[in-house]
């Protein structure tokens, strides 16, 4: 995988050491959001993937810079046109002293499209069409045709014990025993103790675990979703870790010898997506009336709604200069990404030609969604992109809201554009352009996330063949190919990549930013 970083991230401990957290055994860290539940395949939120991989493990992991690395595979090869053959690692332990092998793997493969919520974990698991044990250590992987991407799809494909979820495997049933703790039984460098939904998930040690023993003894992360609250937790030292510092908070922080702020890339990409339904529901004209029909159809509305933003204000202003302008679905340099896209131009005089060309010389009204809890600056951005749509003509009404009511409504389709963050976790485009661009179609098990029907033929095709080709250079041309193309339409208008900043007490923690912006206890370690 090639990516280009834009600021190289550092790491905590360039302080002293005080007595305290390297003594005290117990890291708490202030997380501006928590799991949605204890089951691991619920969600794929980064942050309920976040909290869940301190107890299970993926089967293939993700290092700090995504690349792809064993975690309970050891190794992987594909020993024809549509099977993969997985190694496994042994003498693996679950929490509860059980072995882990092959069946569990099955079981987990299979359990995800069952138990899965609105925001579906099955995409990581989307081209397996059965599972072949061999031996307890060794699996057979069956695809629907050549899968060339399938390791970087298991980065999510977390581990569940097969005894003890066998009894919390249906819709009904996972939330009882995963969040009282019976079926949350991985084999991830910490135990579950108990959870408090939007409070805390107190972890205890996993002395036995794989990778070798864990720095602290206990974890709590505690839920804080106002950053301001967060921020004040760790100056009073109620915590001693948190993610996602405020932009402009952390230019305060710069002052503060009492805190080390820390800052790295983000995989997150903000992409406004445009509704492209004949019937759109929170669109309206001017005056209140209703509109002949959806205006986000029309190419020059879309492409005056891509004028009107000024994505370098954005950055410098809204979020204080952390982050750049996007100008496409994944960071430059991400496989199938273009060099061919340019930067789409700030003009609000064309964005204004380009309403009246389209029939709306006055602009219309419509109604932005997004979150306010979920990604640094989420909320901000939006209500800067609010500002500049409304300057245009397209009278833009916020509503920066919880993720936990977001994402929902998303998926029922209750919104007519909406700002969202994705991260393309894989590092390459068939898990983004595979969920977002393709039409949703689950017979080929894309488009999962197309939440605006955005459909394409030419994009459809080129997704469906990359998606087989097992050579490299053949299978970057045509992603990048179905990115331009994708782009062109602007349905979906990529605003900004985002830069996430961590604080912590100074002089205390050793701990290396990643690009998915997890913050993962097992890897936090006292300073020397």
């Amino acid at each position: 995988m090639r990516y280009q970083k834009f600021l190289a991230p550092l790491v905590f401990g360039l302080g002293v050491v005080t007595a305290g957290v390297a003594t005290a055994q117990t890291l708490t860290i202030g997380v501006r959001g928590g799991p949605e539940s204890m089951d691991p395949h619920f969600s794929a939120l980064g942050s309920h993937a976040e909290a869940a991989k301190h107890i299970f493990d993926t089967l293939v992991w993700s290092g700090d810079d995504l690349q792809i690395e064993p975690g309970l595979a050891v190794s992987w090869t594909s020993v024809d046109e549509d099977t993969w053959e997985f190694k496994l690692r042994e003498g693996v332990k679950f929490h509860d002293g059980s072995d882990f092998d092959a069946e569990d793997v099955k079981f987990s493969i299979e359990r995800i499209p069952v138990v899965t919520g609105p925001t579906t974990t099955a995409i990581y698991v989307r081209r397996v069409e059965s599972v072949d044990i061999i031996d307890p250590y060794t699996l057979h992987i069956n695809t629907d045709g050549q899968a060339a991407t399938l390791p970087n799809d298991f980065i999510r494909l977390f581990i569940v014990s097969s005894d003890a979820a066998a009894d919390y495997s249906t819709l009904e049933t996972s939330a009882e025993g995963f969040n009282s703790g019976v079926a949350t039984i991985g084999t991830g460098p910490y135990k579950y103790t108990s959870w408090e939904p939007k409070g805390d998930l107190v972890l205890d040690r996993n002395s036995d675990y794989w990778r070798g023993e864990g720095a602290w003894e206990t974890v709590i992360r505690r839920e804080i979703p106002n950053d301001s609250s967060r921020l004040a937790a760790l100056k009073a030292g109620q915590v001693d870790l948190i993610n996602y510092v405020s932009s402009v908070d952390y230019l305060a922080l710069e002052r503060d010898a009492n805190i080390d702020a820390v800052k790295g890339d983000s995989v997150y990409i903000m992409n406004l997506q445009l509704d492209q339904r004949e019937d759109t529901p929170l669109v309206r004209a001017i005056d209140g009336s209703d509109l002949a029909e959806n205006p986000f159809r029309d190419l020059r509305v879309r492409q005056a709604v891509d004028h009107a933003i000024d994505r370098q204000t954005m950055v410098d202003i809204v979020l204080e200069g952390l982050g750049r302008p996007a100008n496409q679905m994944m960071p430059a340099g991400f496989f199938g990404s273009s060099e061919n896209i340019p930067m789409p131009e700030y003009s609000p005089t064309k964005a204004r030609e380009l309403l009246a060309d389209a029939g709306y010389p006055d602009g219309f009204e419509v109604d932005l969604y997004c979150t306010a809890d979920r990604l640094p600056g989420d909320g901000a951005i939006c209500q800067g992109l609010g500002q500049m749509l409304t300057q245009v003509g397209i009278k833009t009404n916020v509503n920066a809201i919880s993720k936990t009511v977001y994402f929902p409504a998303q998926a029922r389709l209750e919104y007519s554009m909406f700002l969202n963050g994705w991260g393309t976790l894989t590092g390459e485009a068939s898990y983004t352009l595979g969920g977002l661009a393709h039409s949703n179609d689950p017979e080929v098990n894309l488009g999962a996330y197309n939440r605006i029907e955005y459909e394409n033929d030419d994009v459809d095709m080129l997704l469906q063949t990359g998606a087989t080709m097992m050579d490299e250079a053949e299978r970057r041309a045509t992603y990048e190919e179905a990115m331009e193309k994708v782009m062109a339409d602007k349905a979906y208008i990529s605003v900004v990549q985002l830069q996430t900043v961590w604080g912590a007490k100074a002089g205390m923690f050793e701990f290396n930013p990643r690009l998915d912006e997890d913050t993962l206890a097992f890897f936090i370690r006292p300073a020397p």
